[in-house]
């Protein structure tokens, strides 16, 4: 790339996010584009989704794996045998400052609450990211670290698979294209079956257990508060279900079923959310203090625009023991509605997106000749290679999913004071109505792990 036309790009980001400081982020992506030539990259968390993301990248004939990062030996030993020759590091910190010269991008994918720390200083250090999302912990995380990807001018993706496929891809074209009207109502849910050990209702055992000498329980920990090892309910993969470490199922998934309806609608930062939650976690103070509830039904008020039927949009999301209301599953004809997938009802139809699967406009037979358009296959990460290399822009940048993401998180918060409408302050980051659910909105890190600013 032209270094002039390069500092000319980032100063111009720059600006544009200073002039957005106090509001939500709305921008396109940017990214200084290397030469042509390999990718050199790290993968930073090589376990369970990370052993996904590495074969991901190392499926590109144009990235070279140069470094490789995990907490858990048993998991870093895996991945050195898939990328022989990798050099190893069990801290991200020691990997970010050795292979600072080496590298042009990383990804990340390790439980939710480091996502920041490690994402802000891999952009500090001018790499391109990769982050699974969500994208951060917590709302506060997601509004530094879109503004600091921005001015940065790295390239980013969120780890929204899906939002590369076809099926997500025509669905936000038809929604532009305003088939079913204007946008009344949206209904989303992830009523997923099989996934128990990823709900649990706690309580933490009373006494710890030996960390595996395999396991770096300190740096797993990392930002969160210290608590005693236990086998079977953290690590690898049911962190979720705890609120120091992950965001619970809504915070997770709602990241996949939101994007085309975002995308597709142009939305902005919301009104206001309330929560519906499981009665049990509701009236368990242990549980409410530690875990996230096994069901919860959200919604949002969003502003409404050119696409929608009045000035607000009302959003629904619905997971565990809570689904869509029955009218709503009624209007899909074709068998049992999807455990996953967002419903939009406008004023000419309805438009159900299936999670990973093929958008249904409906009624059917109103619209049974309209065609699908024509789109090419597209590897999310790969797109993500080709953008860092400067021949794409990839589909699910800070700029657009950091706002996404911070509504999302909205969600979470008001799981946590379920009843309560909160009224959101985008702009100064406040609940005017409701002050006491701000403190949700930030987290205290564990000594040792502080973050500048």
């Amino acid at each position: 790339m032209n270094e002039t036309h390069s500092t000319s790009r980032r100063n111009f980001l720059r600006t544009a996010a200073a002039a957005a400081i106090g509001a939500p982020l709305i921008l396109d992506n940017a990214f200084a584009a290397l030469p042509a030539r390999k990718l050199k990259h790290a993968c930073i968390g090589v376990g369970g989704m990370g052993a996904h993301d590495l074969q991901n990248f190392k499926s590109h004939p144009n990235v070279e794996i140069v470094a490789l990062c995990d907490v858990d030996e048993n998991h870093l030993k895996q991945a050195a045998a898939i990328i022989p020759g990798a050099r190893l590091y069990s801290d991200w910190r020691e990997l970010l400052k050795k292979e600072k010269r080496n590298i042009d991008a990383v990804n990340v994918t390790v439980p939710d609450h480091n996502h920041f720390i490690i994402a802000m200083a891999a952009i500090d250090a001018g790499k391109h990211v990769y982050c699974q999302k969500p994208m951060c912990h917590d709302v506060a995380e997601v509004r530094i670290l879109t503004r600091a990807a921005i001015e940065a001018g790295v390239v980013t993706q969120l780890g929204t698979q899906i939002a590369s496929s076809i099926g997500d891809r025509t669905a936000v074209q038809w929604i532009k294209q305003g088939i079913i009207g204007k946008v009344k109502h949206a209904y989303l849910c992830s009523n997923r079956s099989g996934i128990a050990a990823y709900r649990l209702a706690g309580p933490r055992p009373e006494q710890g257990q030996p960390v595996p000498h395999t396991l770096d329980w300190d740096k797993w920990i990392g930002t969160a508060p210290m608590r005693p090892y236990a086998a079977d309910i953290y690590h690898p993969a049911i962190w979720r279900a705890w609120q120091d470490f992950g965001t619970g199922w809504s915070g997770d998934i709602g990241c996949h079923i939101f994007d085309a309806v975002w995308k597709g609608l142009d939305m902005k930062s919301p009104l206001s959310v309330v929560a519906e939650v499981q009665q049990s976690w509701k009236d368990s103070p242990e549980r409410r203090g530690d875990t996230w509830p096994q069901g919860n039904h959200i919604t949002w008020m969003f502003p409404g625009n050119e696409k929608t039927a009045s000035d607000v949009l009302p959003l629904e999301w619905f997971d565990g023991e809570f689904y869509p209301p029955e009218e709503v599953r009624a209007l899909y004809k074709g068998g049992k509605y999807p455990e996953e997938a967002a419903m939009l009802i406008g004023t000419e139809g309805a438009l159900l997106i299936p999670h990973g699967g093929t958008p249904v406009l409906l009624p059917e037979s109103k619209f049974k000749d309209y065609k699908y358009p024509q789109l090419e296959e597209r590897n999310h990460y790969h797109h993500f290679v080709d953008a860092c290399l400067g021949n794409a822009q990839t589909e699910s940048h800070f700029a657009q999913t950091g706002p996404m993401t911070e509504a999302i998180l909205l969600g979470t918060v008001a799981i946590r004071v379920p009843g309560t409408l909160l009224e959101w302050d985008a702009a100064h980051m406040k609940f005017p109505n409701y002050p006491d659910a701000e403190q949700y909105l930030r987290r205290s890190y564990r000594k040792g792990w502080k973050v500048k600013g």
